[in-house]
């Protein structure tokens, strides 16, 4: 058995704080419900442990329980508007100034 390094977590309280500063990168809403989206897989994802904050997506109530709920979307449709979403959602904290030069 090959032994791997336990995964180490990236918390960001600040970061997660500004997933909510812009509008939802699947919809455009901005409702005051954005907030960061972990992906649900991959990413340090396990049971009852979330991924990493790096790893969020910025998105409104409803495009967030589209995601996660899953009733209407596949898994690889759930995964690619995610995929998309956290693209355009680092692309416009950077764009913005907001990212954290110091998180991976």
């Amino acid at each position: 058995m090959i032994a791997r390094p336990k995964h180490k977590y990236v918390r960001s309280p600040k970061l997660m704080k500004l997933y909510r500063v812009i509008a939802c990168q699947n919809c455009g809403t901005e409702d005051g419900t954005v907030c960061g989206a972990h992906a649900n897989w991959g990413f340090g994802k396990g049971m009852a442990v979330k991924a990493d904050d790096t790893k969020c997506a910025s998105l409104c109530f409803s495009c967030h329980s589209m995601l996660d709920q899953g009733s209407k979307l596949t898994k690889e449709e759930r995964q690619d508007l995610w995929n998309k979403a956290h693209k355009k959602t680092i692309n416009e904290l950077k764009s913005q100034g907001l990212w954290l030069d110091y998180l991976p």
